[in-house]
């Protein structure tokens, strides 16, 4: 029997939603941002304060910070009152722009494990690291997790609170015992749809920022005839294509 395919989703020129999903847009956003903003913006912002419950004053590490998401998460990591955000990621020409974000420093991401390691802890210093964001799993997250495992039992000054969000680097890790019995880690995921009160809020709190100019994405507009060409074009993720 074959399946029938709803006849609409996101390639549509008109959709369908449901009116509990739409929201208002302040007057001074534009088109494109609306457009682009909301779905990056959104799961960073409840990645950080719903999720990681960030605190005014808490030191971030964003692991996969060169993507459209991890951008906006150095950002709102510092809209949101971290004292200190560290950026880690593979490109190194948007790497080198991410301190205009707000980063305080960047670690490669290319380094081998046990380098990218040592600069974890360089750069975690005594306080260390109370938020993790994580976009890529697999090696910078062993690595980290390797970084913060301690051979010898001492005081722990803080938790760390790890989020999951993405596997873009590999989607499994080795996690030793050791690493969960040396250290105040917890693990978390971003727990599926956030309940809808909290969701609104997310999304008025991104949107009142880009209104100010404080949160801003790249886009690019593109006929609908020539995505499979700008997809193919642009695939570092570094902006959204826009349909016009």
């Amino acid at each position: 029997m074959q399946k029938t395919l709803p006849s609409h989703g996101a390639m549509a020129q008109r959709t369908v939603v449901p009116r509990a999903f739409t929201f208002p847009i302040p007057e001074n956003v534009n088109d494109d941002t609306a457009a682009a903003l909301p779905n990056p913006g959104v799961s960073a912002w409840l990645s950080l304060a719903y999720r990681a419950k960030l605190v005014r004053g808490e030191n971030v590490l964003i692991l996969g910070a060169t993507g459209v998401t991890g951008r906006l998460a150095v950002k709102i990591a510092g809209l949101l009152g971290a004292a200190r955000v560290v950026a880690a990621g593979r490109n190194q020409q948007v790497l080198n722009t991410l301190h205009d974000l707000g980063a305080d420093a960047t670690i490669s991401l290319a380094l081998p494990e046990t380098e990218l390691s040592e600069a974890f802890v360089r750069e975690a210093g005594q306080s260390g690291f109370q938020v993790v964001i994580d976009y890529v799993w697999g090696h910078p997250a062993q690595a980290f997790l390797t970084a913060i495992t301690r051979r010898e039992f001492v005081a722990i000054q803080s938790e760390t609170r790890f989020v999951q969000v993405g596997e873009s680097a590999a989607p499994t890790i080795t996690l030793p015992a050791a690493v969960l019995r040396s250290s105040a880690l917890t693990i978390l995921g971003t727990a599926g749809i956030p309940p809808r009160d909290v969701l609104v809020e997310a999304f008025h709190r991104v949107m009142a920022y880009a209104a100010k100019g404080d949160l801003q994405i790249d886009t690019e507009r593109v006929p609908l005839a020539d995505i499979e060409n700008a997809w193919q074009r642009d695939q570092s993720g570094c902006r959204l294509v826009i349909i016009p």
